[in-house]
């Protein structure tokens, strides 16, 4: 399955494909610990191989990002630059206040334009000369 996550400040919006296809499900999950377990537990109840894709927006993305990493699921960045760009593409527009983000996102996880994320804290990586 494959999981796009939106980033935001207080809120994050998540888009759910199944890979047999059919609808996606959406959800919009606020930042906070309740709906982080809620999402958790909702894609591990699914009992397949998940992967979750979602650009790193400041720091917001960190609490999740360790949340769903302690929960065992593979977790994949997209590059902003790359998003943009692929947004610009698809919607022939760019707004960073998009409702599409989840679904460039979505359409990045199934290209493979991804890249693995490492927490750099959780890796016990302290220097930036380290992790380069």
């Amino acid at each position: 399955m494959l999981v796009a996550i939106d980033m935001s400040k207080h809120r994050q919006e998540v888009l759910i494909e199944r890979p047999e296809g059919g609808r996606r499900r959406r959800m919009t999950i606020m930042a906070t610990k309740a709906d982080y377990d809620r999402l958790a537990d909702e894609l591990s109840s699914r009992g397949r191989p998940i992967v979750v894709g979602f650009e790193a927006t400041g720091n917001y993305h960190r609490t999740l990002a360790h949340r769903l990493l302690s929960a065992g699921f593979e977790l994949r960045l997209i590059s902003s630059v790359a998003l943009a760009r692929t947004r610009e593409a698809l919607h022939n527009g760019w707004d960073k206040n998009d409702s599409k983000d989840a679904q460039v996102i979505l359409h990045m996880l199934r290209i493979s334009a991804t890249q693995r994320y490492v927490d750099p804290l959780a890796a016990g990586i302290n220097d930036l000369q380290e992790m380069s």
